[in-house]
C-alpha cells in the first residue's frame, strides 16, 4: 500500500524544497504509524521547488499532478512491491494538492486505484481565505507569495492591486522560506511593511485576472466514489473553520462519504500532527475495503459544537 504526503507551504524558491532538508521526513505527520503498518510513503516537492524554476504556488492542478506522479514514482521502485491501492494525505497547501489530485486521479493515473483522500485544514475556497486572512502576518505572507508566483507563472501583473511601496516587501517574502527557523532582518522589515502598506484595492478577489485565477485554483467537490477525511482545528486563523465546514457541506451535497474531525483549541500549524493517528487509521480501513464512515448527517452538530468526531483521541502537541 502507498501513501503520498503533500506538504504545507514552505516557500516558492528552489531552496525551500522539502526534499533538500535531511530531516524533513521526520516531520511527516503519522510517519511512524504508516511505516509500522508496512506502507510505502512518498512525499513530493511541488513543481519548481528544488529545480530553480518558478513554483506555481497554490496552482491546484500542477500540485495534484505532482502528487500523483509521486505515486507512480513509488510504484517504480523495485523494492517497494505494493498493491495498486494508494491514499493521499496532506495539510494546508498540501490539503489543496491532495484534493485536486483526488479529482484528477481517474484520468491522470487510471492504472492505479485511489482508496481515499485525507486533508488537514486544506486551502479550498481561496477567495474567502484571502479575504479572511488579509491583515494578519500569515495571511499577508500567503497573499504576497501568491501574487509573486502567479505574476511569473500566469503573467498576471499585480501592480494594479498593490501599493508601489509594498513591491520590495513582496520580493523579500518570496525570497524567504516560510519554515525557516531564523527570520532574516529583510523578512522582518517586509512583514512590517505589509502590515501597514499592501493592497491598493479593497478586495483583489473581485478583480481580474485574480478573480478567474482564484476560481480556477479553488477546490471543487471530489467524485462521490472517493471517500474523504477532513481535519480542522477550531482555533485555526489561517484556514478558518467556516471555510472547511462549507467545503464539507459541498462534499456531502455531492454524495461523498465524509469523516470530519474537528479539534477545539488547535490552530493551523498543529492540526495535521494532532489528527495524524486518526487519519492513518482511516486510510488503513480504506485499504482493507471497509465502508467509509459518513458524518454528513451529523454535519450541523459537528460544525456548530466543534467536537472531536473521531473516537481516536487527538495527539498532543505544543
Amino acid at each position: 500500500m502507498r501513501v503520498v504526503w503533500a506538504h504545507p507551504t514552505t516557500g516558492v524558491q528552489a531552496q525551500c524544497a522539502p526534499s533538500l532538508s535531511p530531516l524533513r521526513f521526520l516531520m511527516i505527520p503519522g510517519m511512524k504509524d504508516m511505516l509500522r503498518n508496512g506502507y510505502v510513503v512518498a512525499a513530493t516537492d511541488y513543481p519548481g521547488l528544488g529545480t530553480g524554476r518558478v513554483h506555481p504556488f497554490l496552482d491546484g492542478a500542477s500540485e495534484g499532478r505532482a502528487v500523483l506522479d509521486s505515486v507512480r514514482a513509488a510504484a517504480a521502485i523495485p523494492e517497494a512491491m505494493t498493491a495498486r491501492h494508494y491514499a493521499l494525505w496532506g495539510h494546508s497547501q498540501g490539503g489543496q494538492a491532495v484534493l485536486f489530485a483526488g479529482s484528477l486521479a481517474a484520468s491522470y493515473t487510471p492504472e492505479l486505484r485511489l482508496a481515499g483522500v485525507a486533508a488537514a485544514a486544506p486551502a479550498t475556497d481561496l477567495a474567502t481565505l484571502f479575504r479572511d486572512d488579509l491583515g494578519t502576518a500569515g495571511g499577508n505572507n500567503l497573499t504576497a507569495l501568491t501574487l509573486w508566483a502567479w505574476a511569473r507563472f500566469y503573467g498576471a501583473n499585480y501592480s494594479s492591486v498593490v501599493q508601489p511601496a509594498a513591491t520590495p516587501a513582496i520580493e523579500a517574502v518570496a525570497n524567504s522560506c516560510i519554515d525557516s527557523l531564523i527570520k532574516r532582518p529583510s523578512k522582518r522589515r517586509a512583514d512590517a511593511t505589509l502590515a501597514s502598506t499592501f493592497l491598493s484595492v479593497p478586495d483583489m478577489t473581485s478583480i481580474e485576472p485574480w478573480r478567474s485565477l482564484i476560481k480556477r485554483n479553488s477546490v471543487q467537490p471530489l467524485p462521490p466514489t472517493v471517500p474523504v477525511f477532513l481535519a480542522q482545528g477550531g482555533a485555526d486563523v489561517i484556514v478558518r473553520p467556516a471555510v472547511t465546514y462549507s467545503f464539507a457541506q459541498r462534499l456531502c451535497a455531492g454524495g461523498s462519504r465524509l469523516q470530519l474531525a474537528v479539534v477545539p483549541g488547535t490552530g493551523h500549524s498543529w492540526i495535521a500532527m494532532r489528527t495524524a493517528s486518526a487519519a492513518v487509521n482511516w486510510m488503513g480501513d480504506r485499504f482493507k475495503g471497509a465502508l467509509a464512515p459518513n458524518d454528513c448527517s451529523q454535519l450541523p452538530q459537528l460544525t456548530a459544537g466543534a467536537t472531536w468526531s473521531n473516537p481516536v483521541q487527538p495527539q498532543r502537541g505544543e
